[in-house]
């Protein structure tokens, strides 16, 4: 097909919209943390922009993208060989290959970037980063794979994931709950409080993802089209119901409706509407916002039930609003917004096709990436010398100090 200018300059802008979230995220993970270990949590975030970066040009990308097979890719675009003016199998775009390439990146590098608010306060920076450079080749590729790839094994059921509701939610989530398995609570938690640091400091990253989120969601249209704009209203709608559901909830629940909480809501409806944003239109995404807002609010709170230490509430917010998002789409796709849905949800007519093959999707990304998550971090606890988490001295002076050398704020006289 023809390169069109102006889908070219559209996937352009929405690349670098999905790189800012990256900073986005390590704004709004960094205030929630204790103030001691900011810096650590920013560190994990930024870094994966560098070293994802990578690996994706070196590697990753050829194993996510290139070759016919349905389990994982090859050694194809190894290098970025030949990806100036080669696309992967089956897919024909009117922006250039490499830009595809580009746009794919800054997917992966946000992903293992999520699991760290899971880890928060107690993971050996060093641990840090030789989990997410395993992770995102044997994890990440695979899925990629399977979902984006025409090639992949659920790209060819039928199973539709518009923006990452499984390849990028679901994935970092159910890894965030193996790694914390291994990795155990943090000292003290539950019963002593470890509240945000800085919360202004959560909502600016909160901001700032919902604003990139344009890119994630109505960039993932691939051209300057009406599946962006609708992708783009989906986005904005989703996002708001979930920020009013959840804080309704949490008024009933608690009494109070909290600046944590709006952040936390519309961040749930963001990664709801992800798989859904182009798929659907109408009502559809202030339902699935509302679900989301909802549903996910009270899965935080599992945590304390069944003793998980996921500090961050990435399982809470990514994988069950993965989880939602994904099924919630057998129930929404209307193929009069896009022609690439050819089983109606069930709300629409249709029959529980696209139900079941999403369905398929939710259980065969979480089975997998948690054994392999779990595997992962269970082999490095044990093979490095006194494991993936820091000692309790460290974990009580903070990881920003014993980690990265820095402190955070300088509150003395200088």
């Amino acid at each position: 097909m023809e390169i069109n200018s102006g889908d070219t300059a559209w996937v352009l802008a929405s690349t670098a919209l999905v790189m800012f979230m990256t900073p986005g995220l390590a704004l709004f993970y960094g205030g929630m943390v204790r103030s001691k270990n900011v810096l650590s949590m920013l560190m994990n975030n930024v870094f994966c922009l560098g070293l994802i970066s990578v690996l994706w040009a070196v590697v990753v990308y050829s194993l996510a993208f290139a070759g016919t097979g349905k389990w994982i890719g090859n050694f194809d675009f190894f290098g970025l060989k030949d990806v100036v003016d080669t696309f992967p199998p089956g897919l024909a775009l009117t922006i250039p290959p490499l830009l595809f390439m580009a746009y794919q990146m800054m997917f992966a590098v946000i992903t293992p970037a999520l699991i760290s608010g899971a880890v928060a306060d107690r993971m050996k920076y060093g641990a840090w980063v030789l989990f997410i450079t395993i992770w995102v080749v044997v994890c990440y590729a695979p899925v990629a794979h399977w979902v984006f790839a025409p090639a992949g094994w659920l790209f060819r059921r039928g199973a539709l994931d518009f923006a990452g509701g499984t390849v990028v939610h679901i994935n970092a989530g159910i890894a965030a709950l193996a790694v914390v398995l291994v990795l155990g609570k943090r000292r003290g938690w539950p019963n002593h409080p470890m509240p945000p640091h800085s919360l202004p400091l959560t909502l600016i990253g909160a901001g700032i993802l919902w604003f990139g989120w344009f890119g994630f969601n109505a960039g993932s249209a691939l051209a300057g089209n009406g599946v962006a704009a609708q992708a783009l209203v989906n986005t904005h709608l989703a996002a708001a119901a979930a920020m009013l559901a959840w804080l309704v909830v949490e008024r009933i629940k608690s009494g109070h409706a909290t600046t944590l909480g709006a952040a936390s809501g519309l961040v749930a409806g963001l990664v709801a509407i992800t798989p859904c944003a182009g798929f659907v239109g109408g009502m559809a995404p202030l339902y699935i916002g509302a679900v989301a807002g909802a549903l996910c609010y009270l899965a935080v709170s599992l945590k304390f039930r069944f003793g998980y230490d996921d500090s961050l509430d990435v399982i809470g917010v990514h994988l069950v609003g993965g989880i939602v998002g994904s099924l919630l789409l057998g129930f929404f796709a209307d193929s009069t917004i896009n022609e690439v849905v050819t089983d109606e949800g069930v709300f629409l007519g249709g029959g529980t096709d696209l139900l079941l093959d999403q369905i398929v999707a939710v259980v065969a990304t979480i089975v997998f990436t948690f054994v392999l998550s779990y595997l992962i971090a269970f082999v490095l606890d044990k093979v490095m010398p006194g494991g993936i988490r820091v000692s309790e001295e460290d974990e009580e002076i903070g990881l920003d100090q014993t980690q990265h050398a820095e402190t955070g704020y300088a509150l003395e006289r200088v």
